[in-house]
């Protein structure tokens, strides 16, 4: 056995006879890593790109990893209480592939290596969440893998808490690179994963010091173990060649009490006569040449895409290892009280609750009544206090913004290091690993998160809402502070152009609610759209009521609907969104009064209006000769409602430090500003 790397606060990997009685033995373990080698260089070589030197480098780790230690079973692929393994470095998408295959993952068949990379496989150039079973992200951006692995290693233990080992109890393993903890979210990630002690979590480092440009060292030269173990996690380093030494160090890893590190020390594409340990393998087919010289050094006679039986069998056993302990599982859940197995099965699927459309129209009824002025991030306080009591799944949350982001009702104990009954995560001031691991959350199921933060910090948690967007899950990023009508904080704070930034986003809800009872009806929309995630935009500044009459429908839900028709044949529309639109209705007042018949359109959701039907977007677009759009922000993405000649009125600069009042004054944000627009306008067509 090759020797363990010491490292700060690693003790020396230990390989216990017990390791050693049940190794695979040593030839058969080389030929089982070789089929991921050679799968791996022969589909990046016929596709003419790729990476080949991870799977190449990594191949002994992963055959450890699903030979020994990963419960999971391919003819049960979503098996709840699976350990899960994230591909942070996602380029090596090869390394997943092959291992699916090989394992016996129907999803994944030998001619979908063959179509490696090409259109309609699910082989993509990086792996996809929903292309094929035993994907559990979408990983190639570097660090969201990791970042998601937290969310979901969180999710275990908050699963845990309410169902006990007999249900949940498995692990999260992660495979990443140097790039991985390079960007910045890995250290929001981890300092997240240390302080809560998620010891359930194993992250694989394939430290085999290469980048694209060359040697690590060109750019870095931290000691990832010791930055690790400064944001409290167990950090271990191995040879990353020798399979006792894998083996040792998962087996540690496992029995730690707070989440672990594995420096595994390898060469990038092992096995590569003149390449390997070069940054020439790293992202470019090796060449019938290199992969022939491959071929000879480590003995692989077979033909290109082909794995000798003996050794295919061997995968399909492993791949069947934990079929009796998923049995097992089952029982246990077949054993459970009628009420906790509905509940866990429910949560699962990603199902609401029977009674949930009730609760919501019993509010709306209740607000009818009460028509309360408050800002919208209050409103969605008041809704989510009536959410978080009908489901026990919602699990909240802010970036170090809860007093401001009203993200915490009083359902919602606090989730602490080594307590995770609470249902409130403090994520700390950290938007983009945040973000991320709501991400890790959803993927895992059982939990429905949400989190918060000021929407103009949306720029730091983009990148993760558009991995939600691409994947089709629900995560709920909580937004408010949503215009120039925070005040005083200044343009810093004050959000311009990012309601338009979001819905540039495919697969993806921007909810922005005028009141209390679009608030509620936007919290359903983005509970209930199990494929779509959602932004919920919300104010700080109190807002007048403008659904003051009970209507049973979910009129939010259509993107835009008549707020106010016209008494007569209308001259002018009025489009607005959120905090806008009792300017709207103030504006139609004055309209109205001086004779000229206005109706107002309320525009919650861009992407919901698009979804209707051609007949129904027509009658809300109208004929008037006069199209006006009131919103807070930019212009961008209203002309779709009032034409490239419509009157907009909102922002075309960043804004200014002063009280919201005297910020719309400012800038023309008022009811006199749109009252103004449209008589010039109308007295330019008579």
């Amino acid at each position: 056995m090759s020797p363990a790397f010491s490292g700060h606060d690693a003790p020396t990997v230990q390989s216990p006879a017990d390791l050693r009685a049940n190794m695979i033995p040593r030839d058969k373990h080389d030929r089982m890593a070789n089929a991921i080698r050679f799968l791996s260089m022969d589909a990046v070589e016929k596709a003419k790109s790729g990476h080949p030197g991870l799977p190449m480098g990594t191949a002994d780790i992963a055959t450890v990893l699903f030979t020994r230690f990963m419960t999971h079973d391919p003819k049960k692929p979503h098996w709840a209480d699976r350990d899960r393994f994230v591909l942070s470095a996602g380029h090596g998408s090869m390394l997943l592939y092959s291992l699916l295959y090989l394992l016996g993952y129907e999803d994944i068949d030998i001619d979908e290596i063959k179509n490696f990379r090409q259109l309609g496989s699910r082989t993509a150039g990086h792996p996809e969440y929903g292309h094929a079973a035993g994907i559990e992200t979408t990983t190639g951006p570097l660090g969201q893998g990791l970042a998601n692995s937290v969310g979901m290693a969180l999710a275990e233990r908050l699963l845990n808490a309410r169902y006990g080992d007999e249900l949940v109890d498995h692990y999260t393993y992660v495979l990443a690179g140097d790039g991985c903890l390079m960007e910045g979210i890995s250290q929001e990630a981890i300092a997240f994963a240390g302080h809560l002690r998620l010891n359930k979590l194993i992250v694989m480092w394939d430290d085999n010091r290469i980048s694209i440009d060359g040697p690590v060292s060109l750019a870095d030269s931290t000691d990832q173990c010791e930055r690790f173990a400064a944001s409290g996690w167990h950090t271990l380093r191995a040879d990353g060649h020798d399979p006792e030494a894998i083996a040792s160090a998962i087996e540690t890893a496992r029995a730690s009490d707070r989440p672990t590190l594995i420096a595994f020390r390898t060469t990038i594409g092992h096995g590569a006569p003149t390449k390997s340990g070069t940054a020439k393998v790293h992202g470019s087919p090796l060449g019938a040449e290199e992969i022939a010289g491959a071929r000879e050094a480590l003995g692989w006679d077979a033909e290109p895409f082909v794995v000798p039986s003996d050794i295919l069998d061997d995968w399909r056993l492993a791949g069947l290892r934990s079929a009796k302990e998923r049995k097992e599982w089952e029982k246990r859940l077949a054993a459970a009280d009628a009420d906790t197995r509905a509940e866990f099965e429910r949560r699962m699927r990603g199902d609401l609750p029977e009674a949930f459309p009730d609760v919501i129209d019993d509010y709306k009824k209740k607000l009818a009544k009460e028509n309360p002025k408050v800002a919208t991030r209050n409103a969605s306080e008041m809704v989510l206090e009536v959410i978080n009591d009908c489901l026990s799944e919602t699990i909240g949350g802010s970036a170090d913004l809860t007093g401001s982001n009203n993200t915490r009702t009083s359902q919602l104990d606090t989730v602490k290091p080594g307590d995770f009954s609470g249902r409130y995560v403090h994520y700390g001031i950290r938007e983009h690993g945040m973000a991320a691991a709501m991400n890790g959350m959803a993927l895992h199921g059982g939990v429905i998160p949400y989190g918060g933060t000021f929407l103009t910090f949306s720029d730091y948690a983009r990148p993760a809402m558009r991995l939600a967007s691409l994947m089709g899950i629900r995560s709920i990023f909580v937004m408010t502070h949503d215009s120039i009508g925070l005040g005083e904080d200044g343009p810093t704070h004050q959000p311009v152009e990012h309601l338009a930034a979001l819905r540039a986003i495919p697969n993806h809800y921007v909810l922005r609610p005028a009141d209390t009872v679009e608030t509620a009806e936007c919290w359903q929309i983005a509970l209930e759209s199990r494929k779509v995630p959602s932004t919920i935009a919300l104010t700080r500044q109190k807002l007048e009521p403008v659904r003051i009459s009970y209507d049973d429908e979910n009129l939010c839900a259509r993107g835009a609907y008549e707020l106010a028709p016209a008494g007569d044949d209308a001259v002018v529309t009025i489009f607005a969104s959120g905090s806008e639109v009792e300017i709207a209705v103030a504006a139609k007042k004055q309209l109205d009064e001086r004779g000229h018949p206005t109706r107002v359109v309320s525009v919650p959701c861009f992407e919901l209006f698009e979804a209707q039907p051609e007949d129904y977007r027509e009658a809300i677009l109208g004929e008037t000769p006069v199209r006006i759009a009131i919103e807070a922000g930019i212009r961008q993405g209203w002309d779709r409602f009032i034409g490239p000649d419509g009157v907009f009125i909102g922002m075309t600069g960043f804004g200014a430090s002063a009280p919201a009042p005297d910020l719309y004054k400012h800038f023309g944000i008022t009811a006199e500003a749109a009252v103004q627009a449209a008589e010039a306008r109308l007295g330019e067509t008579q």
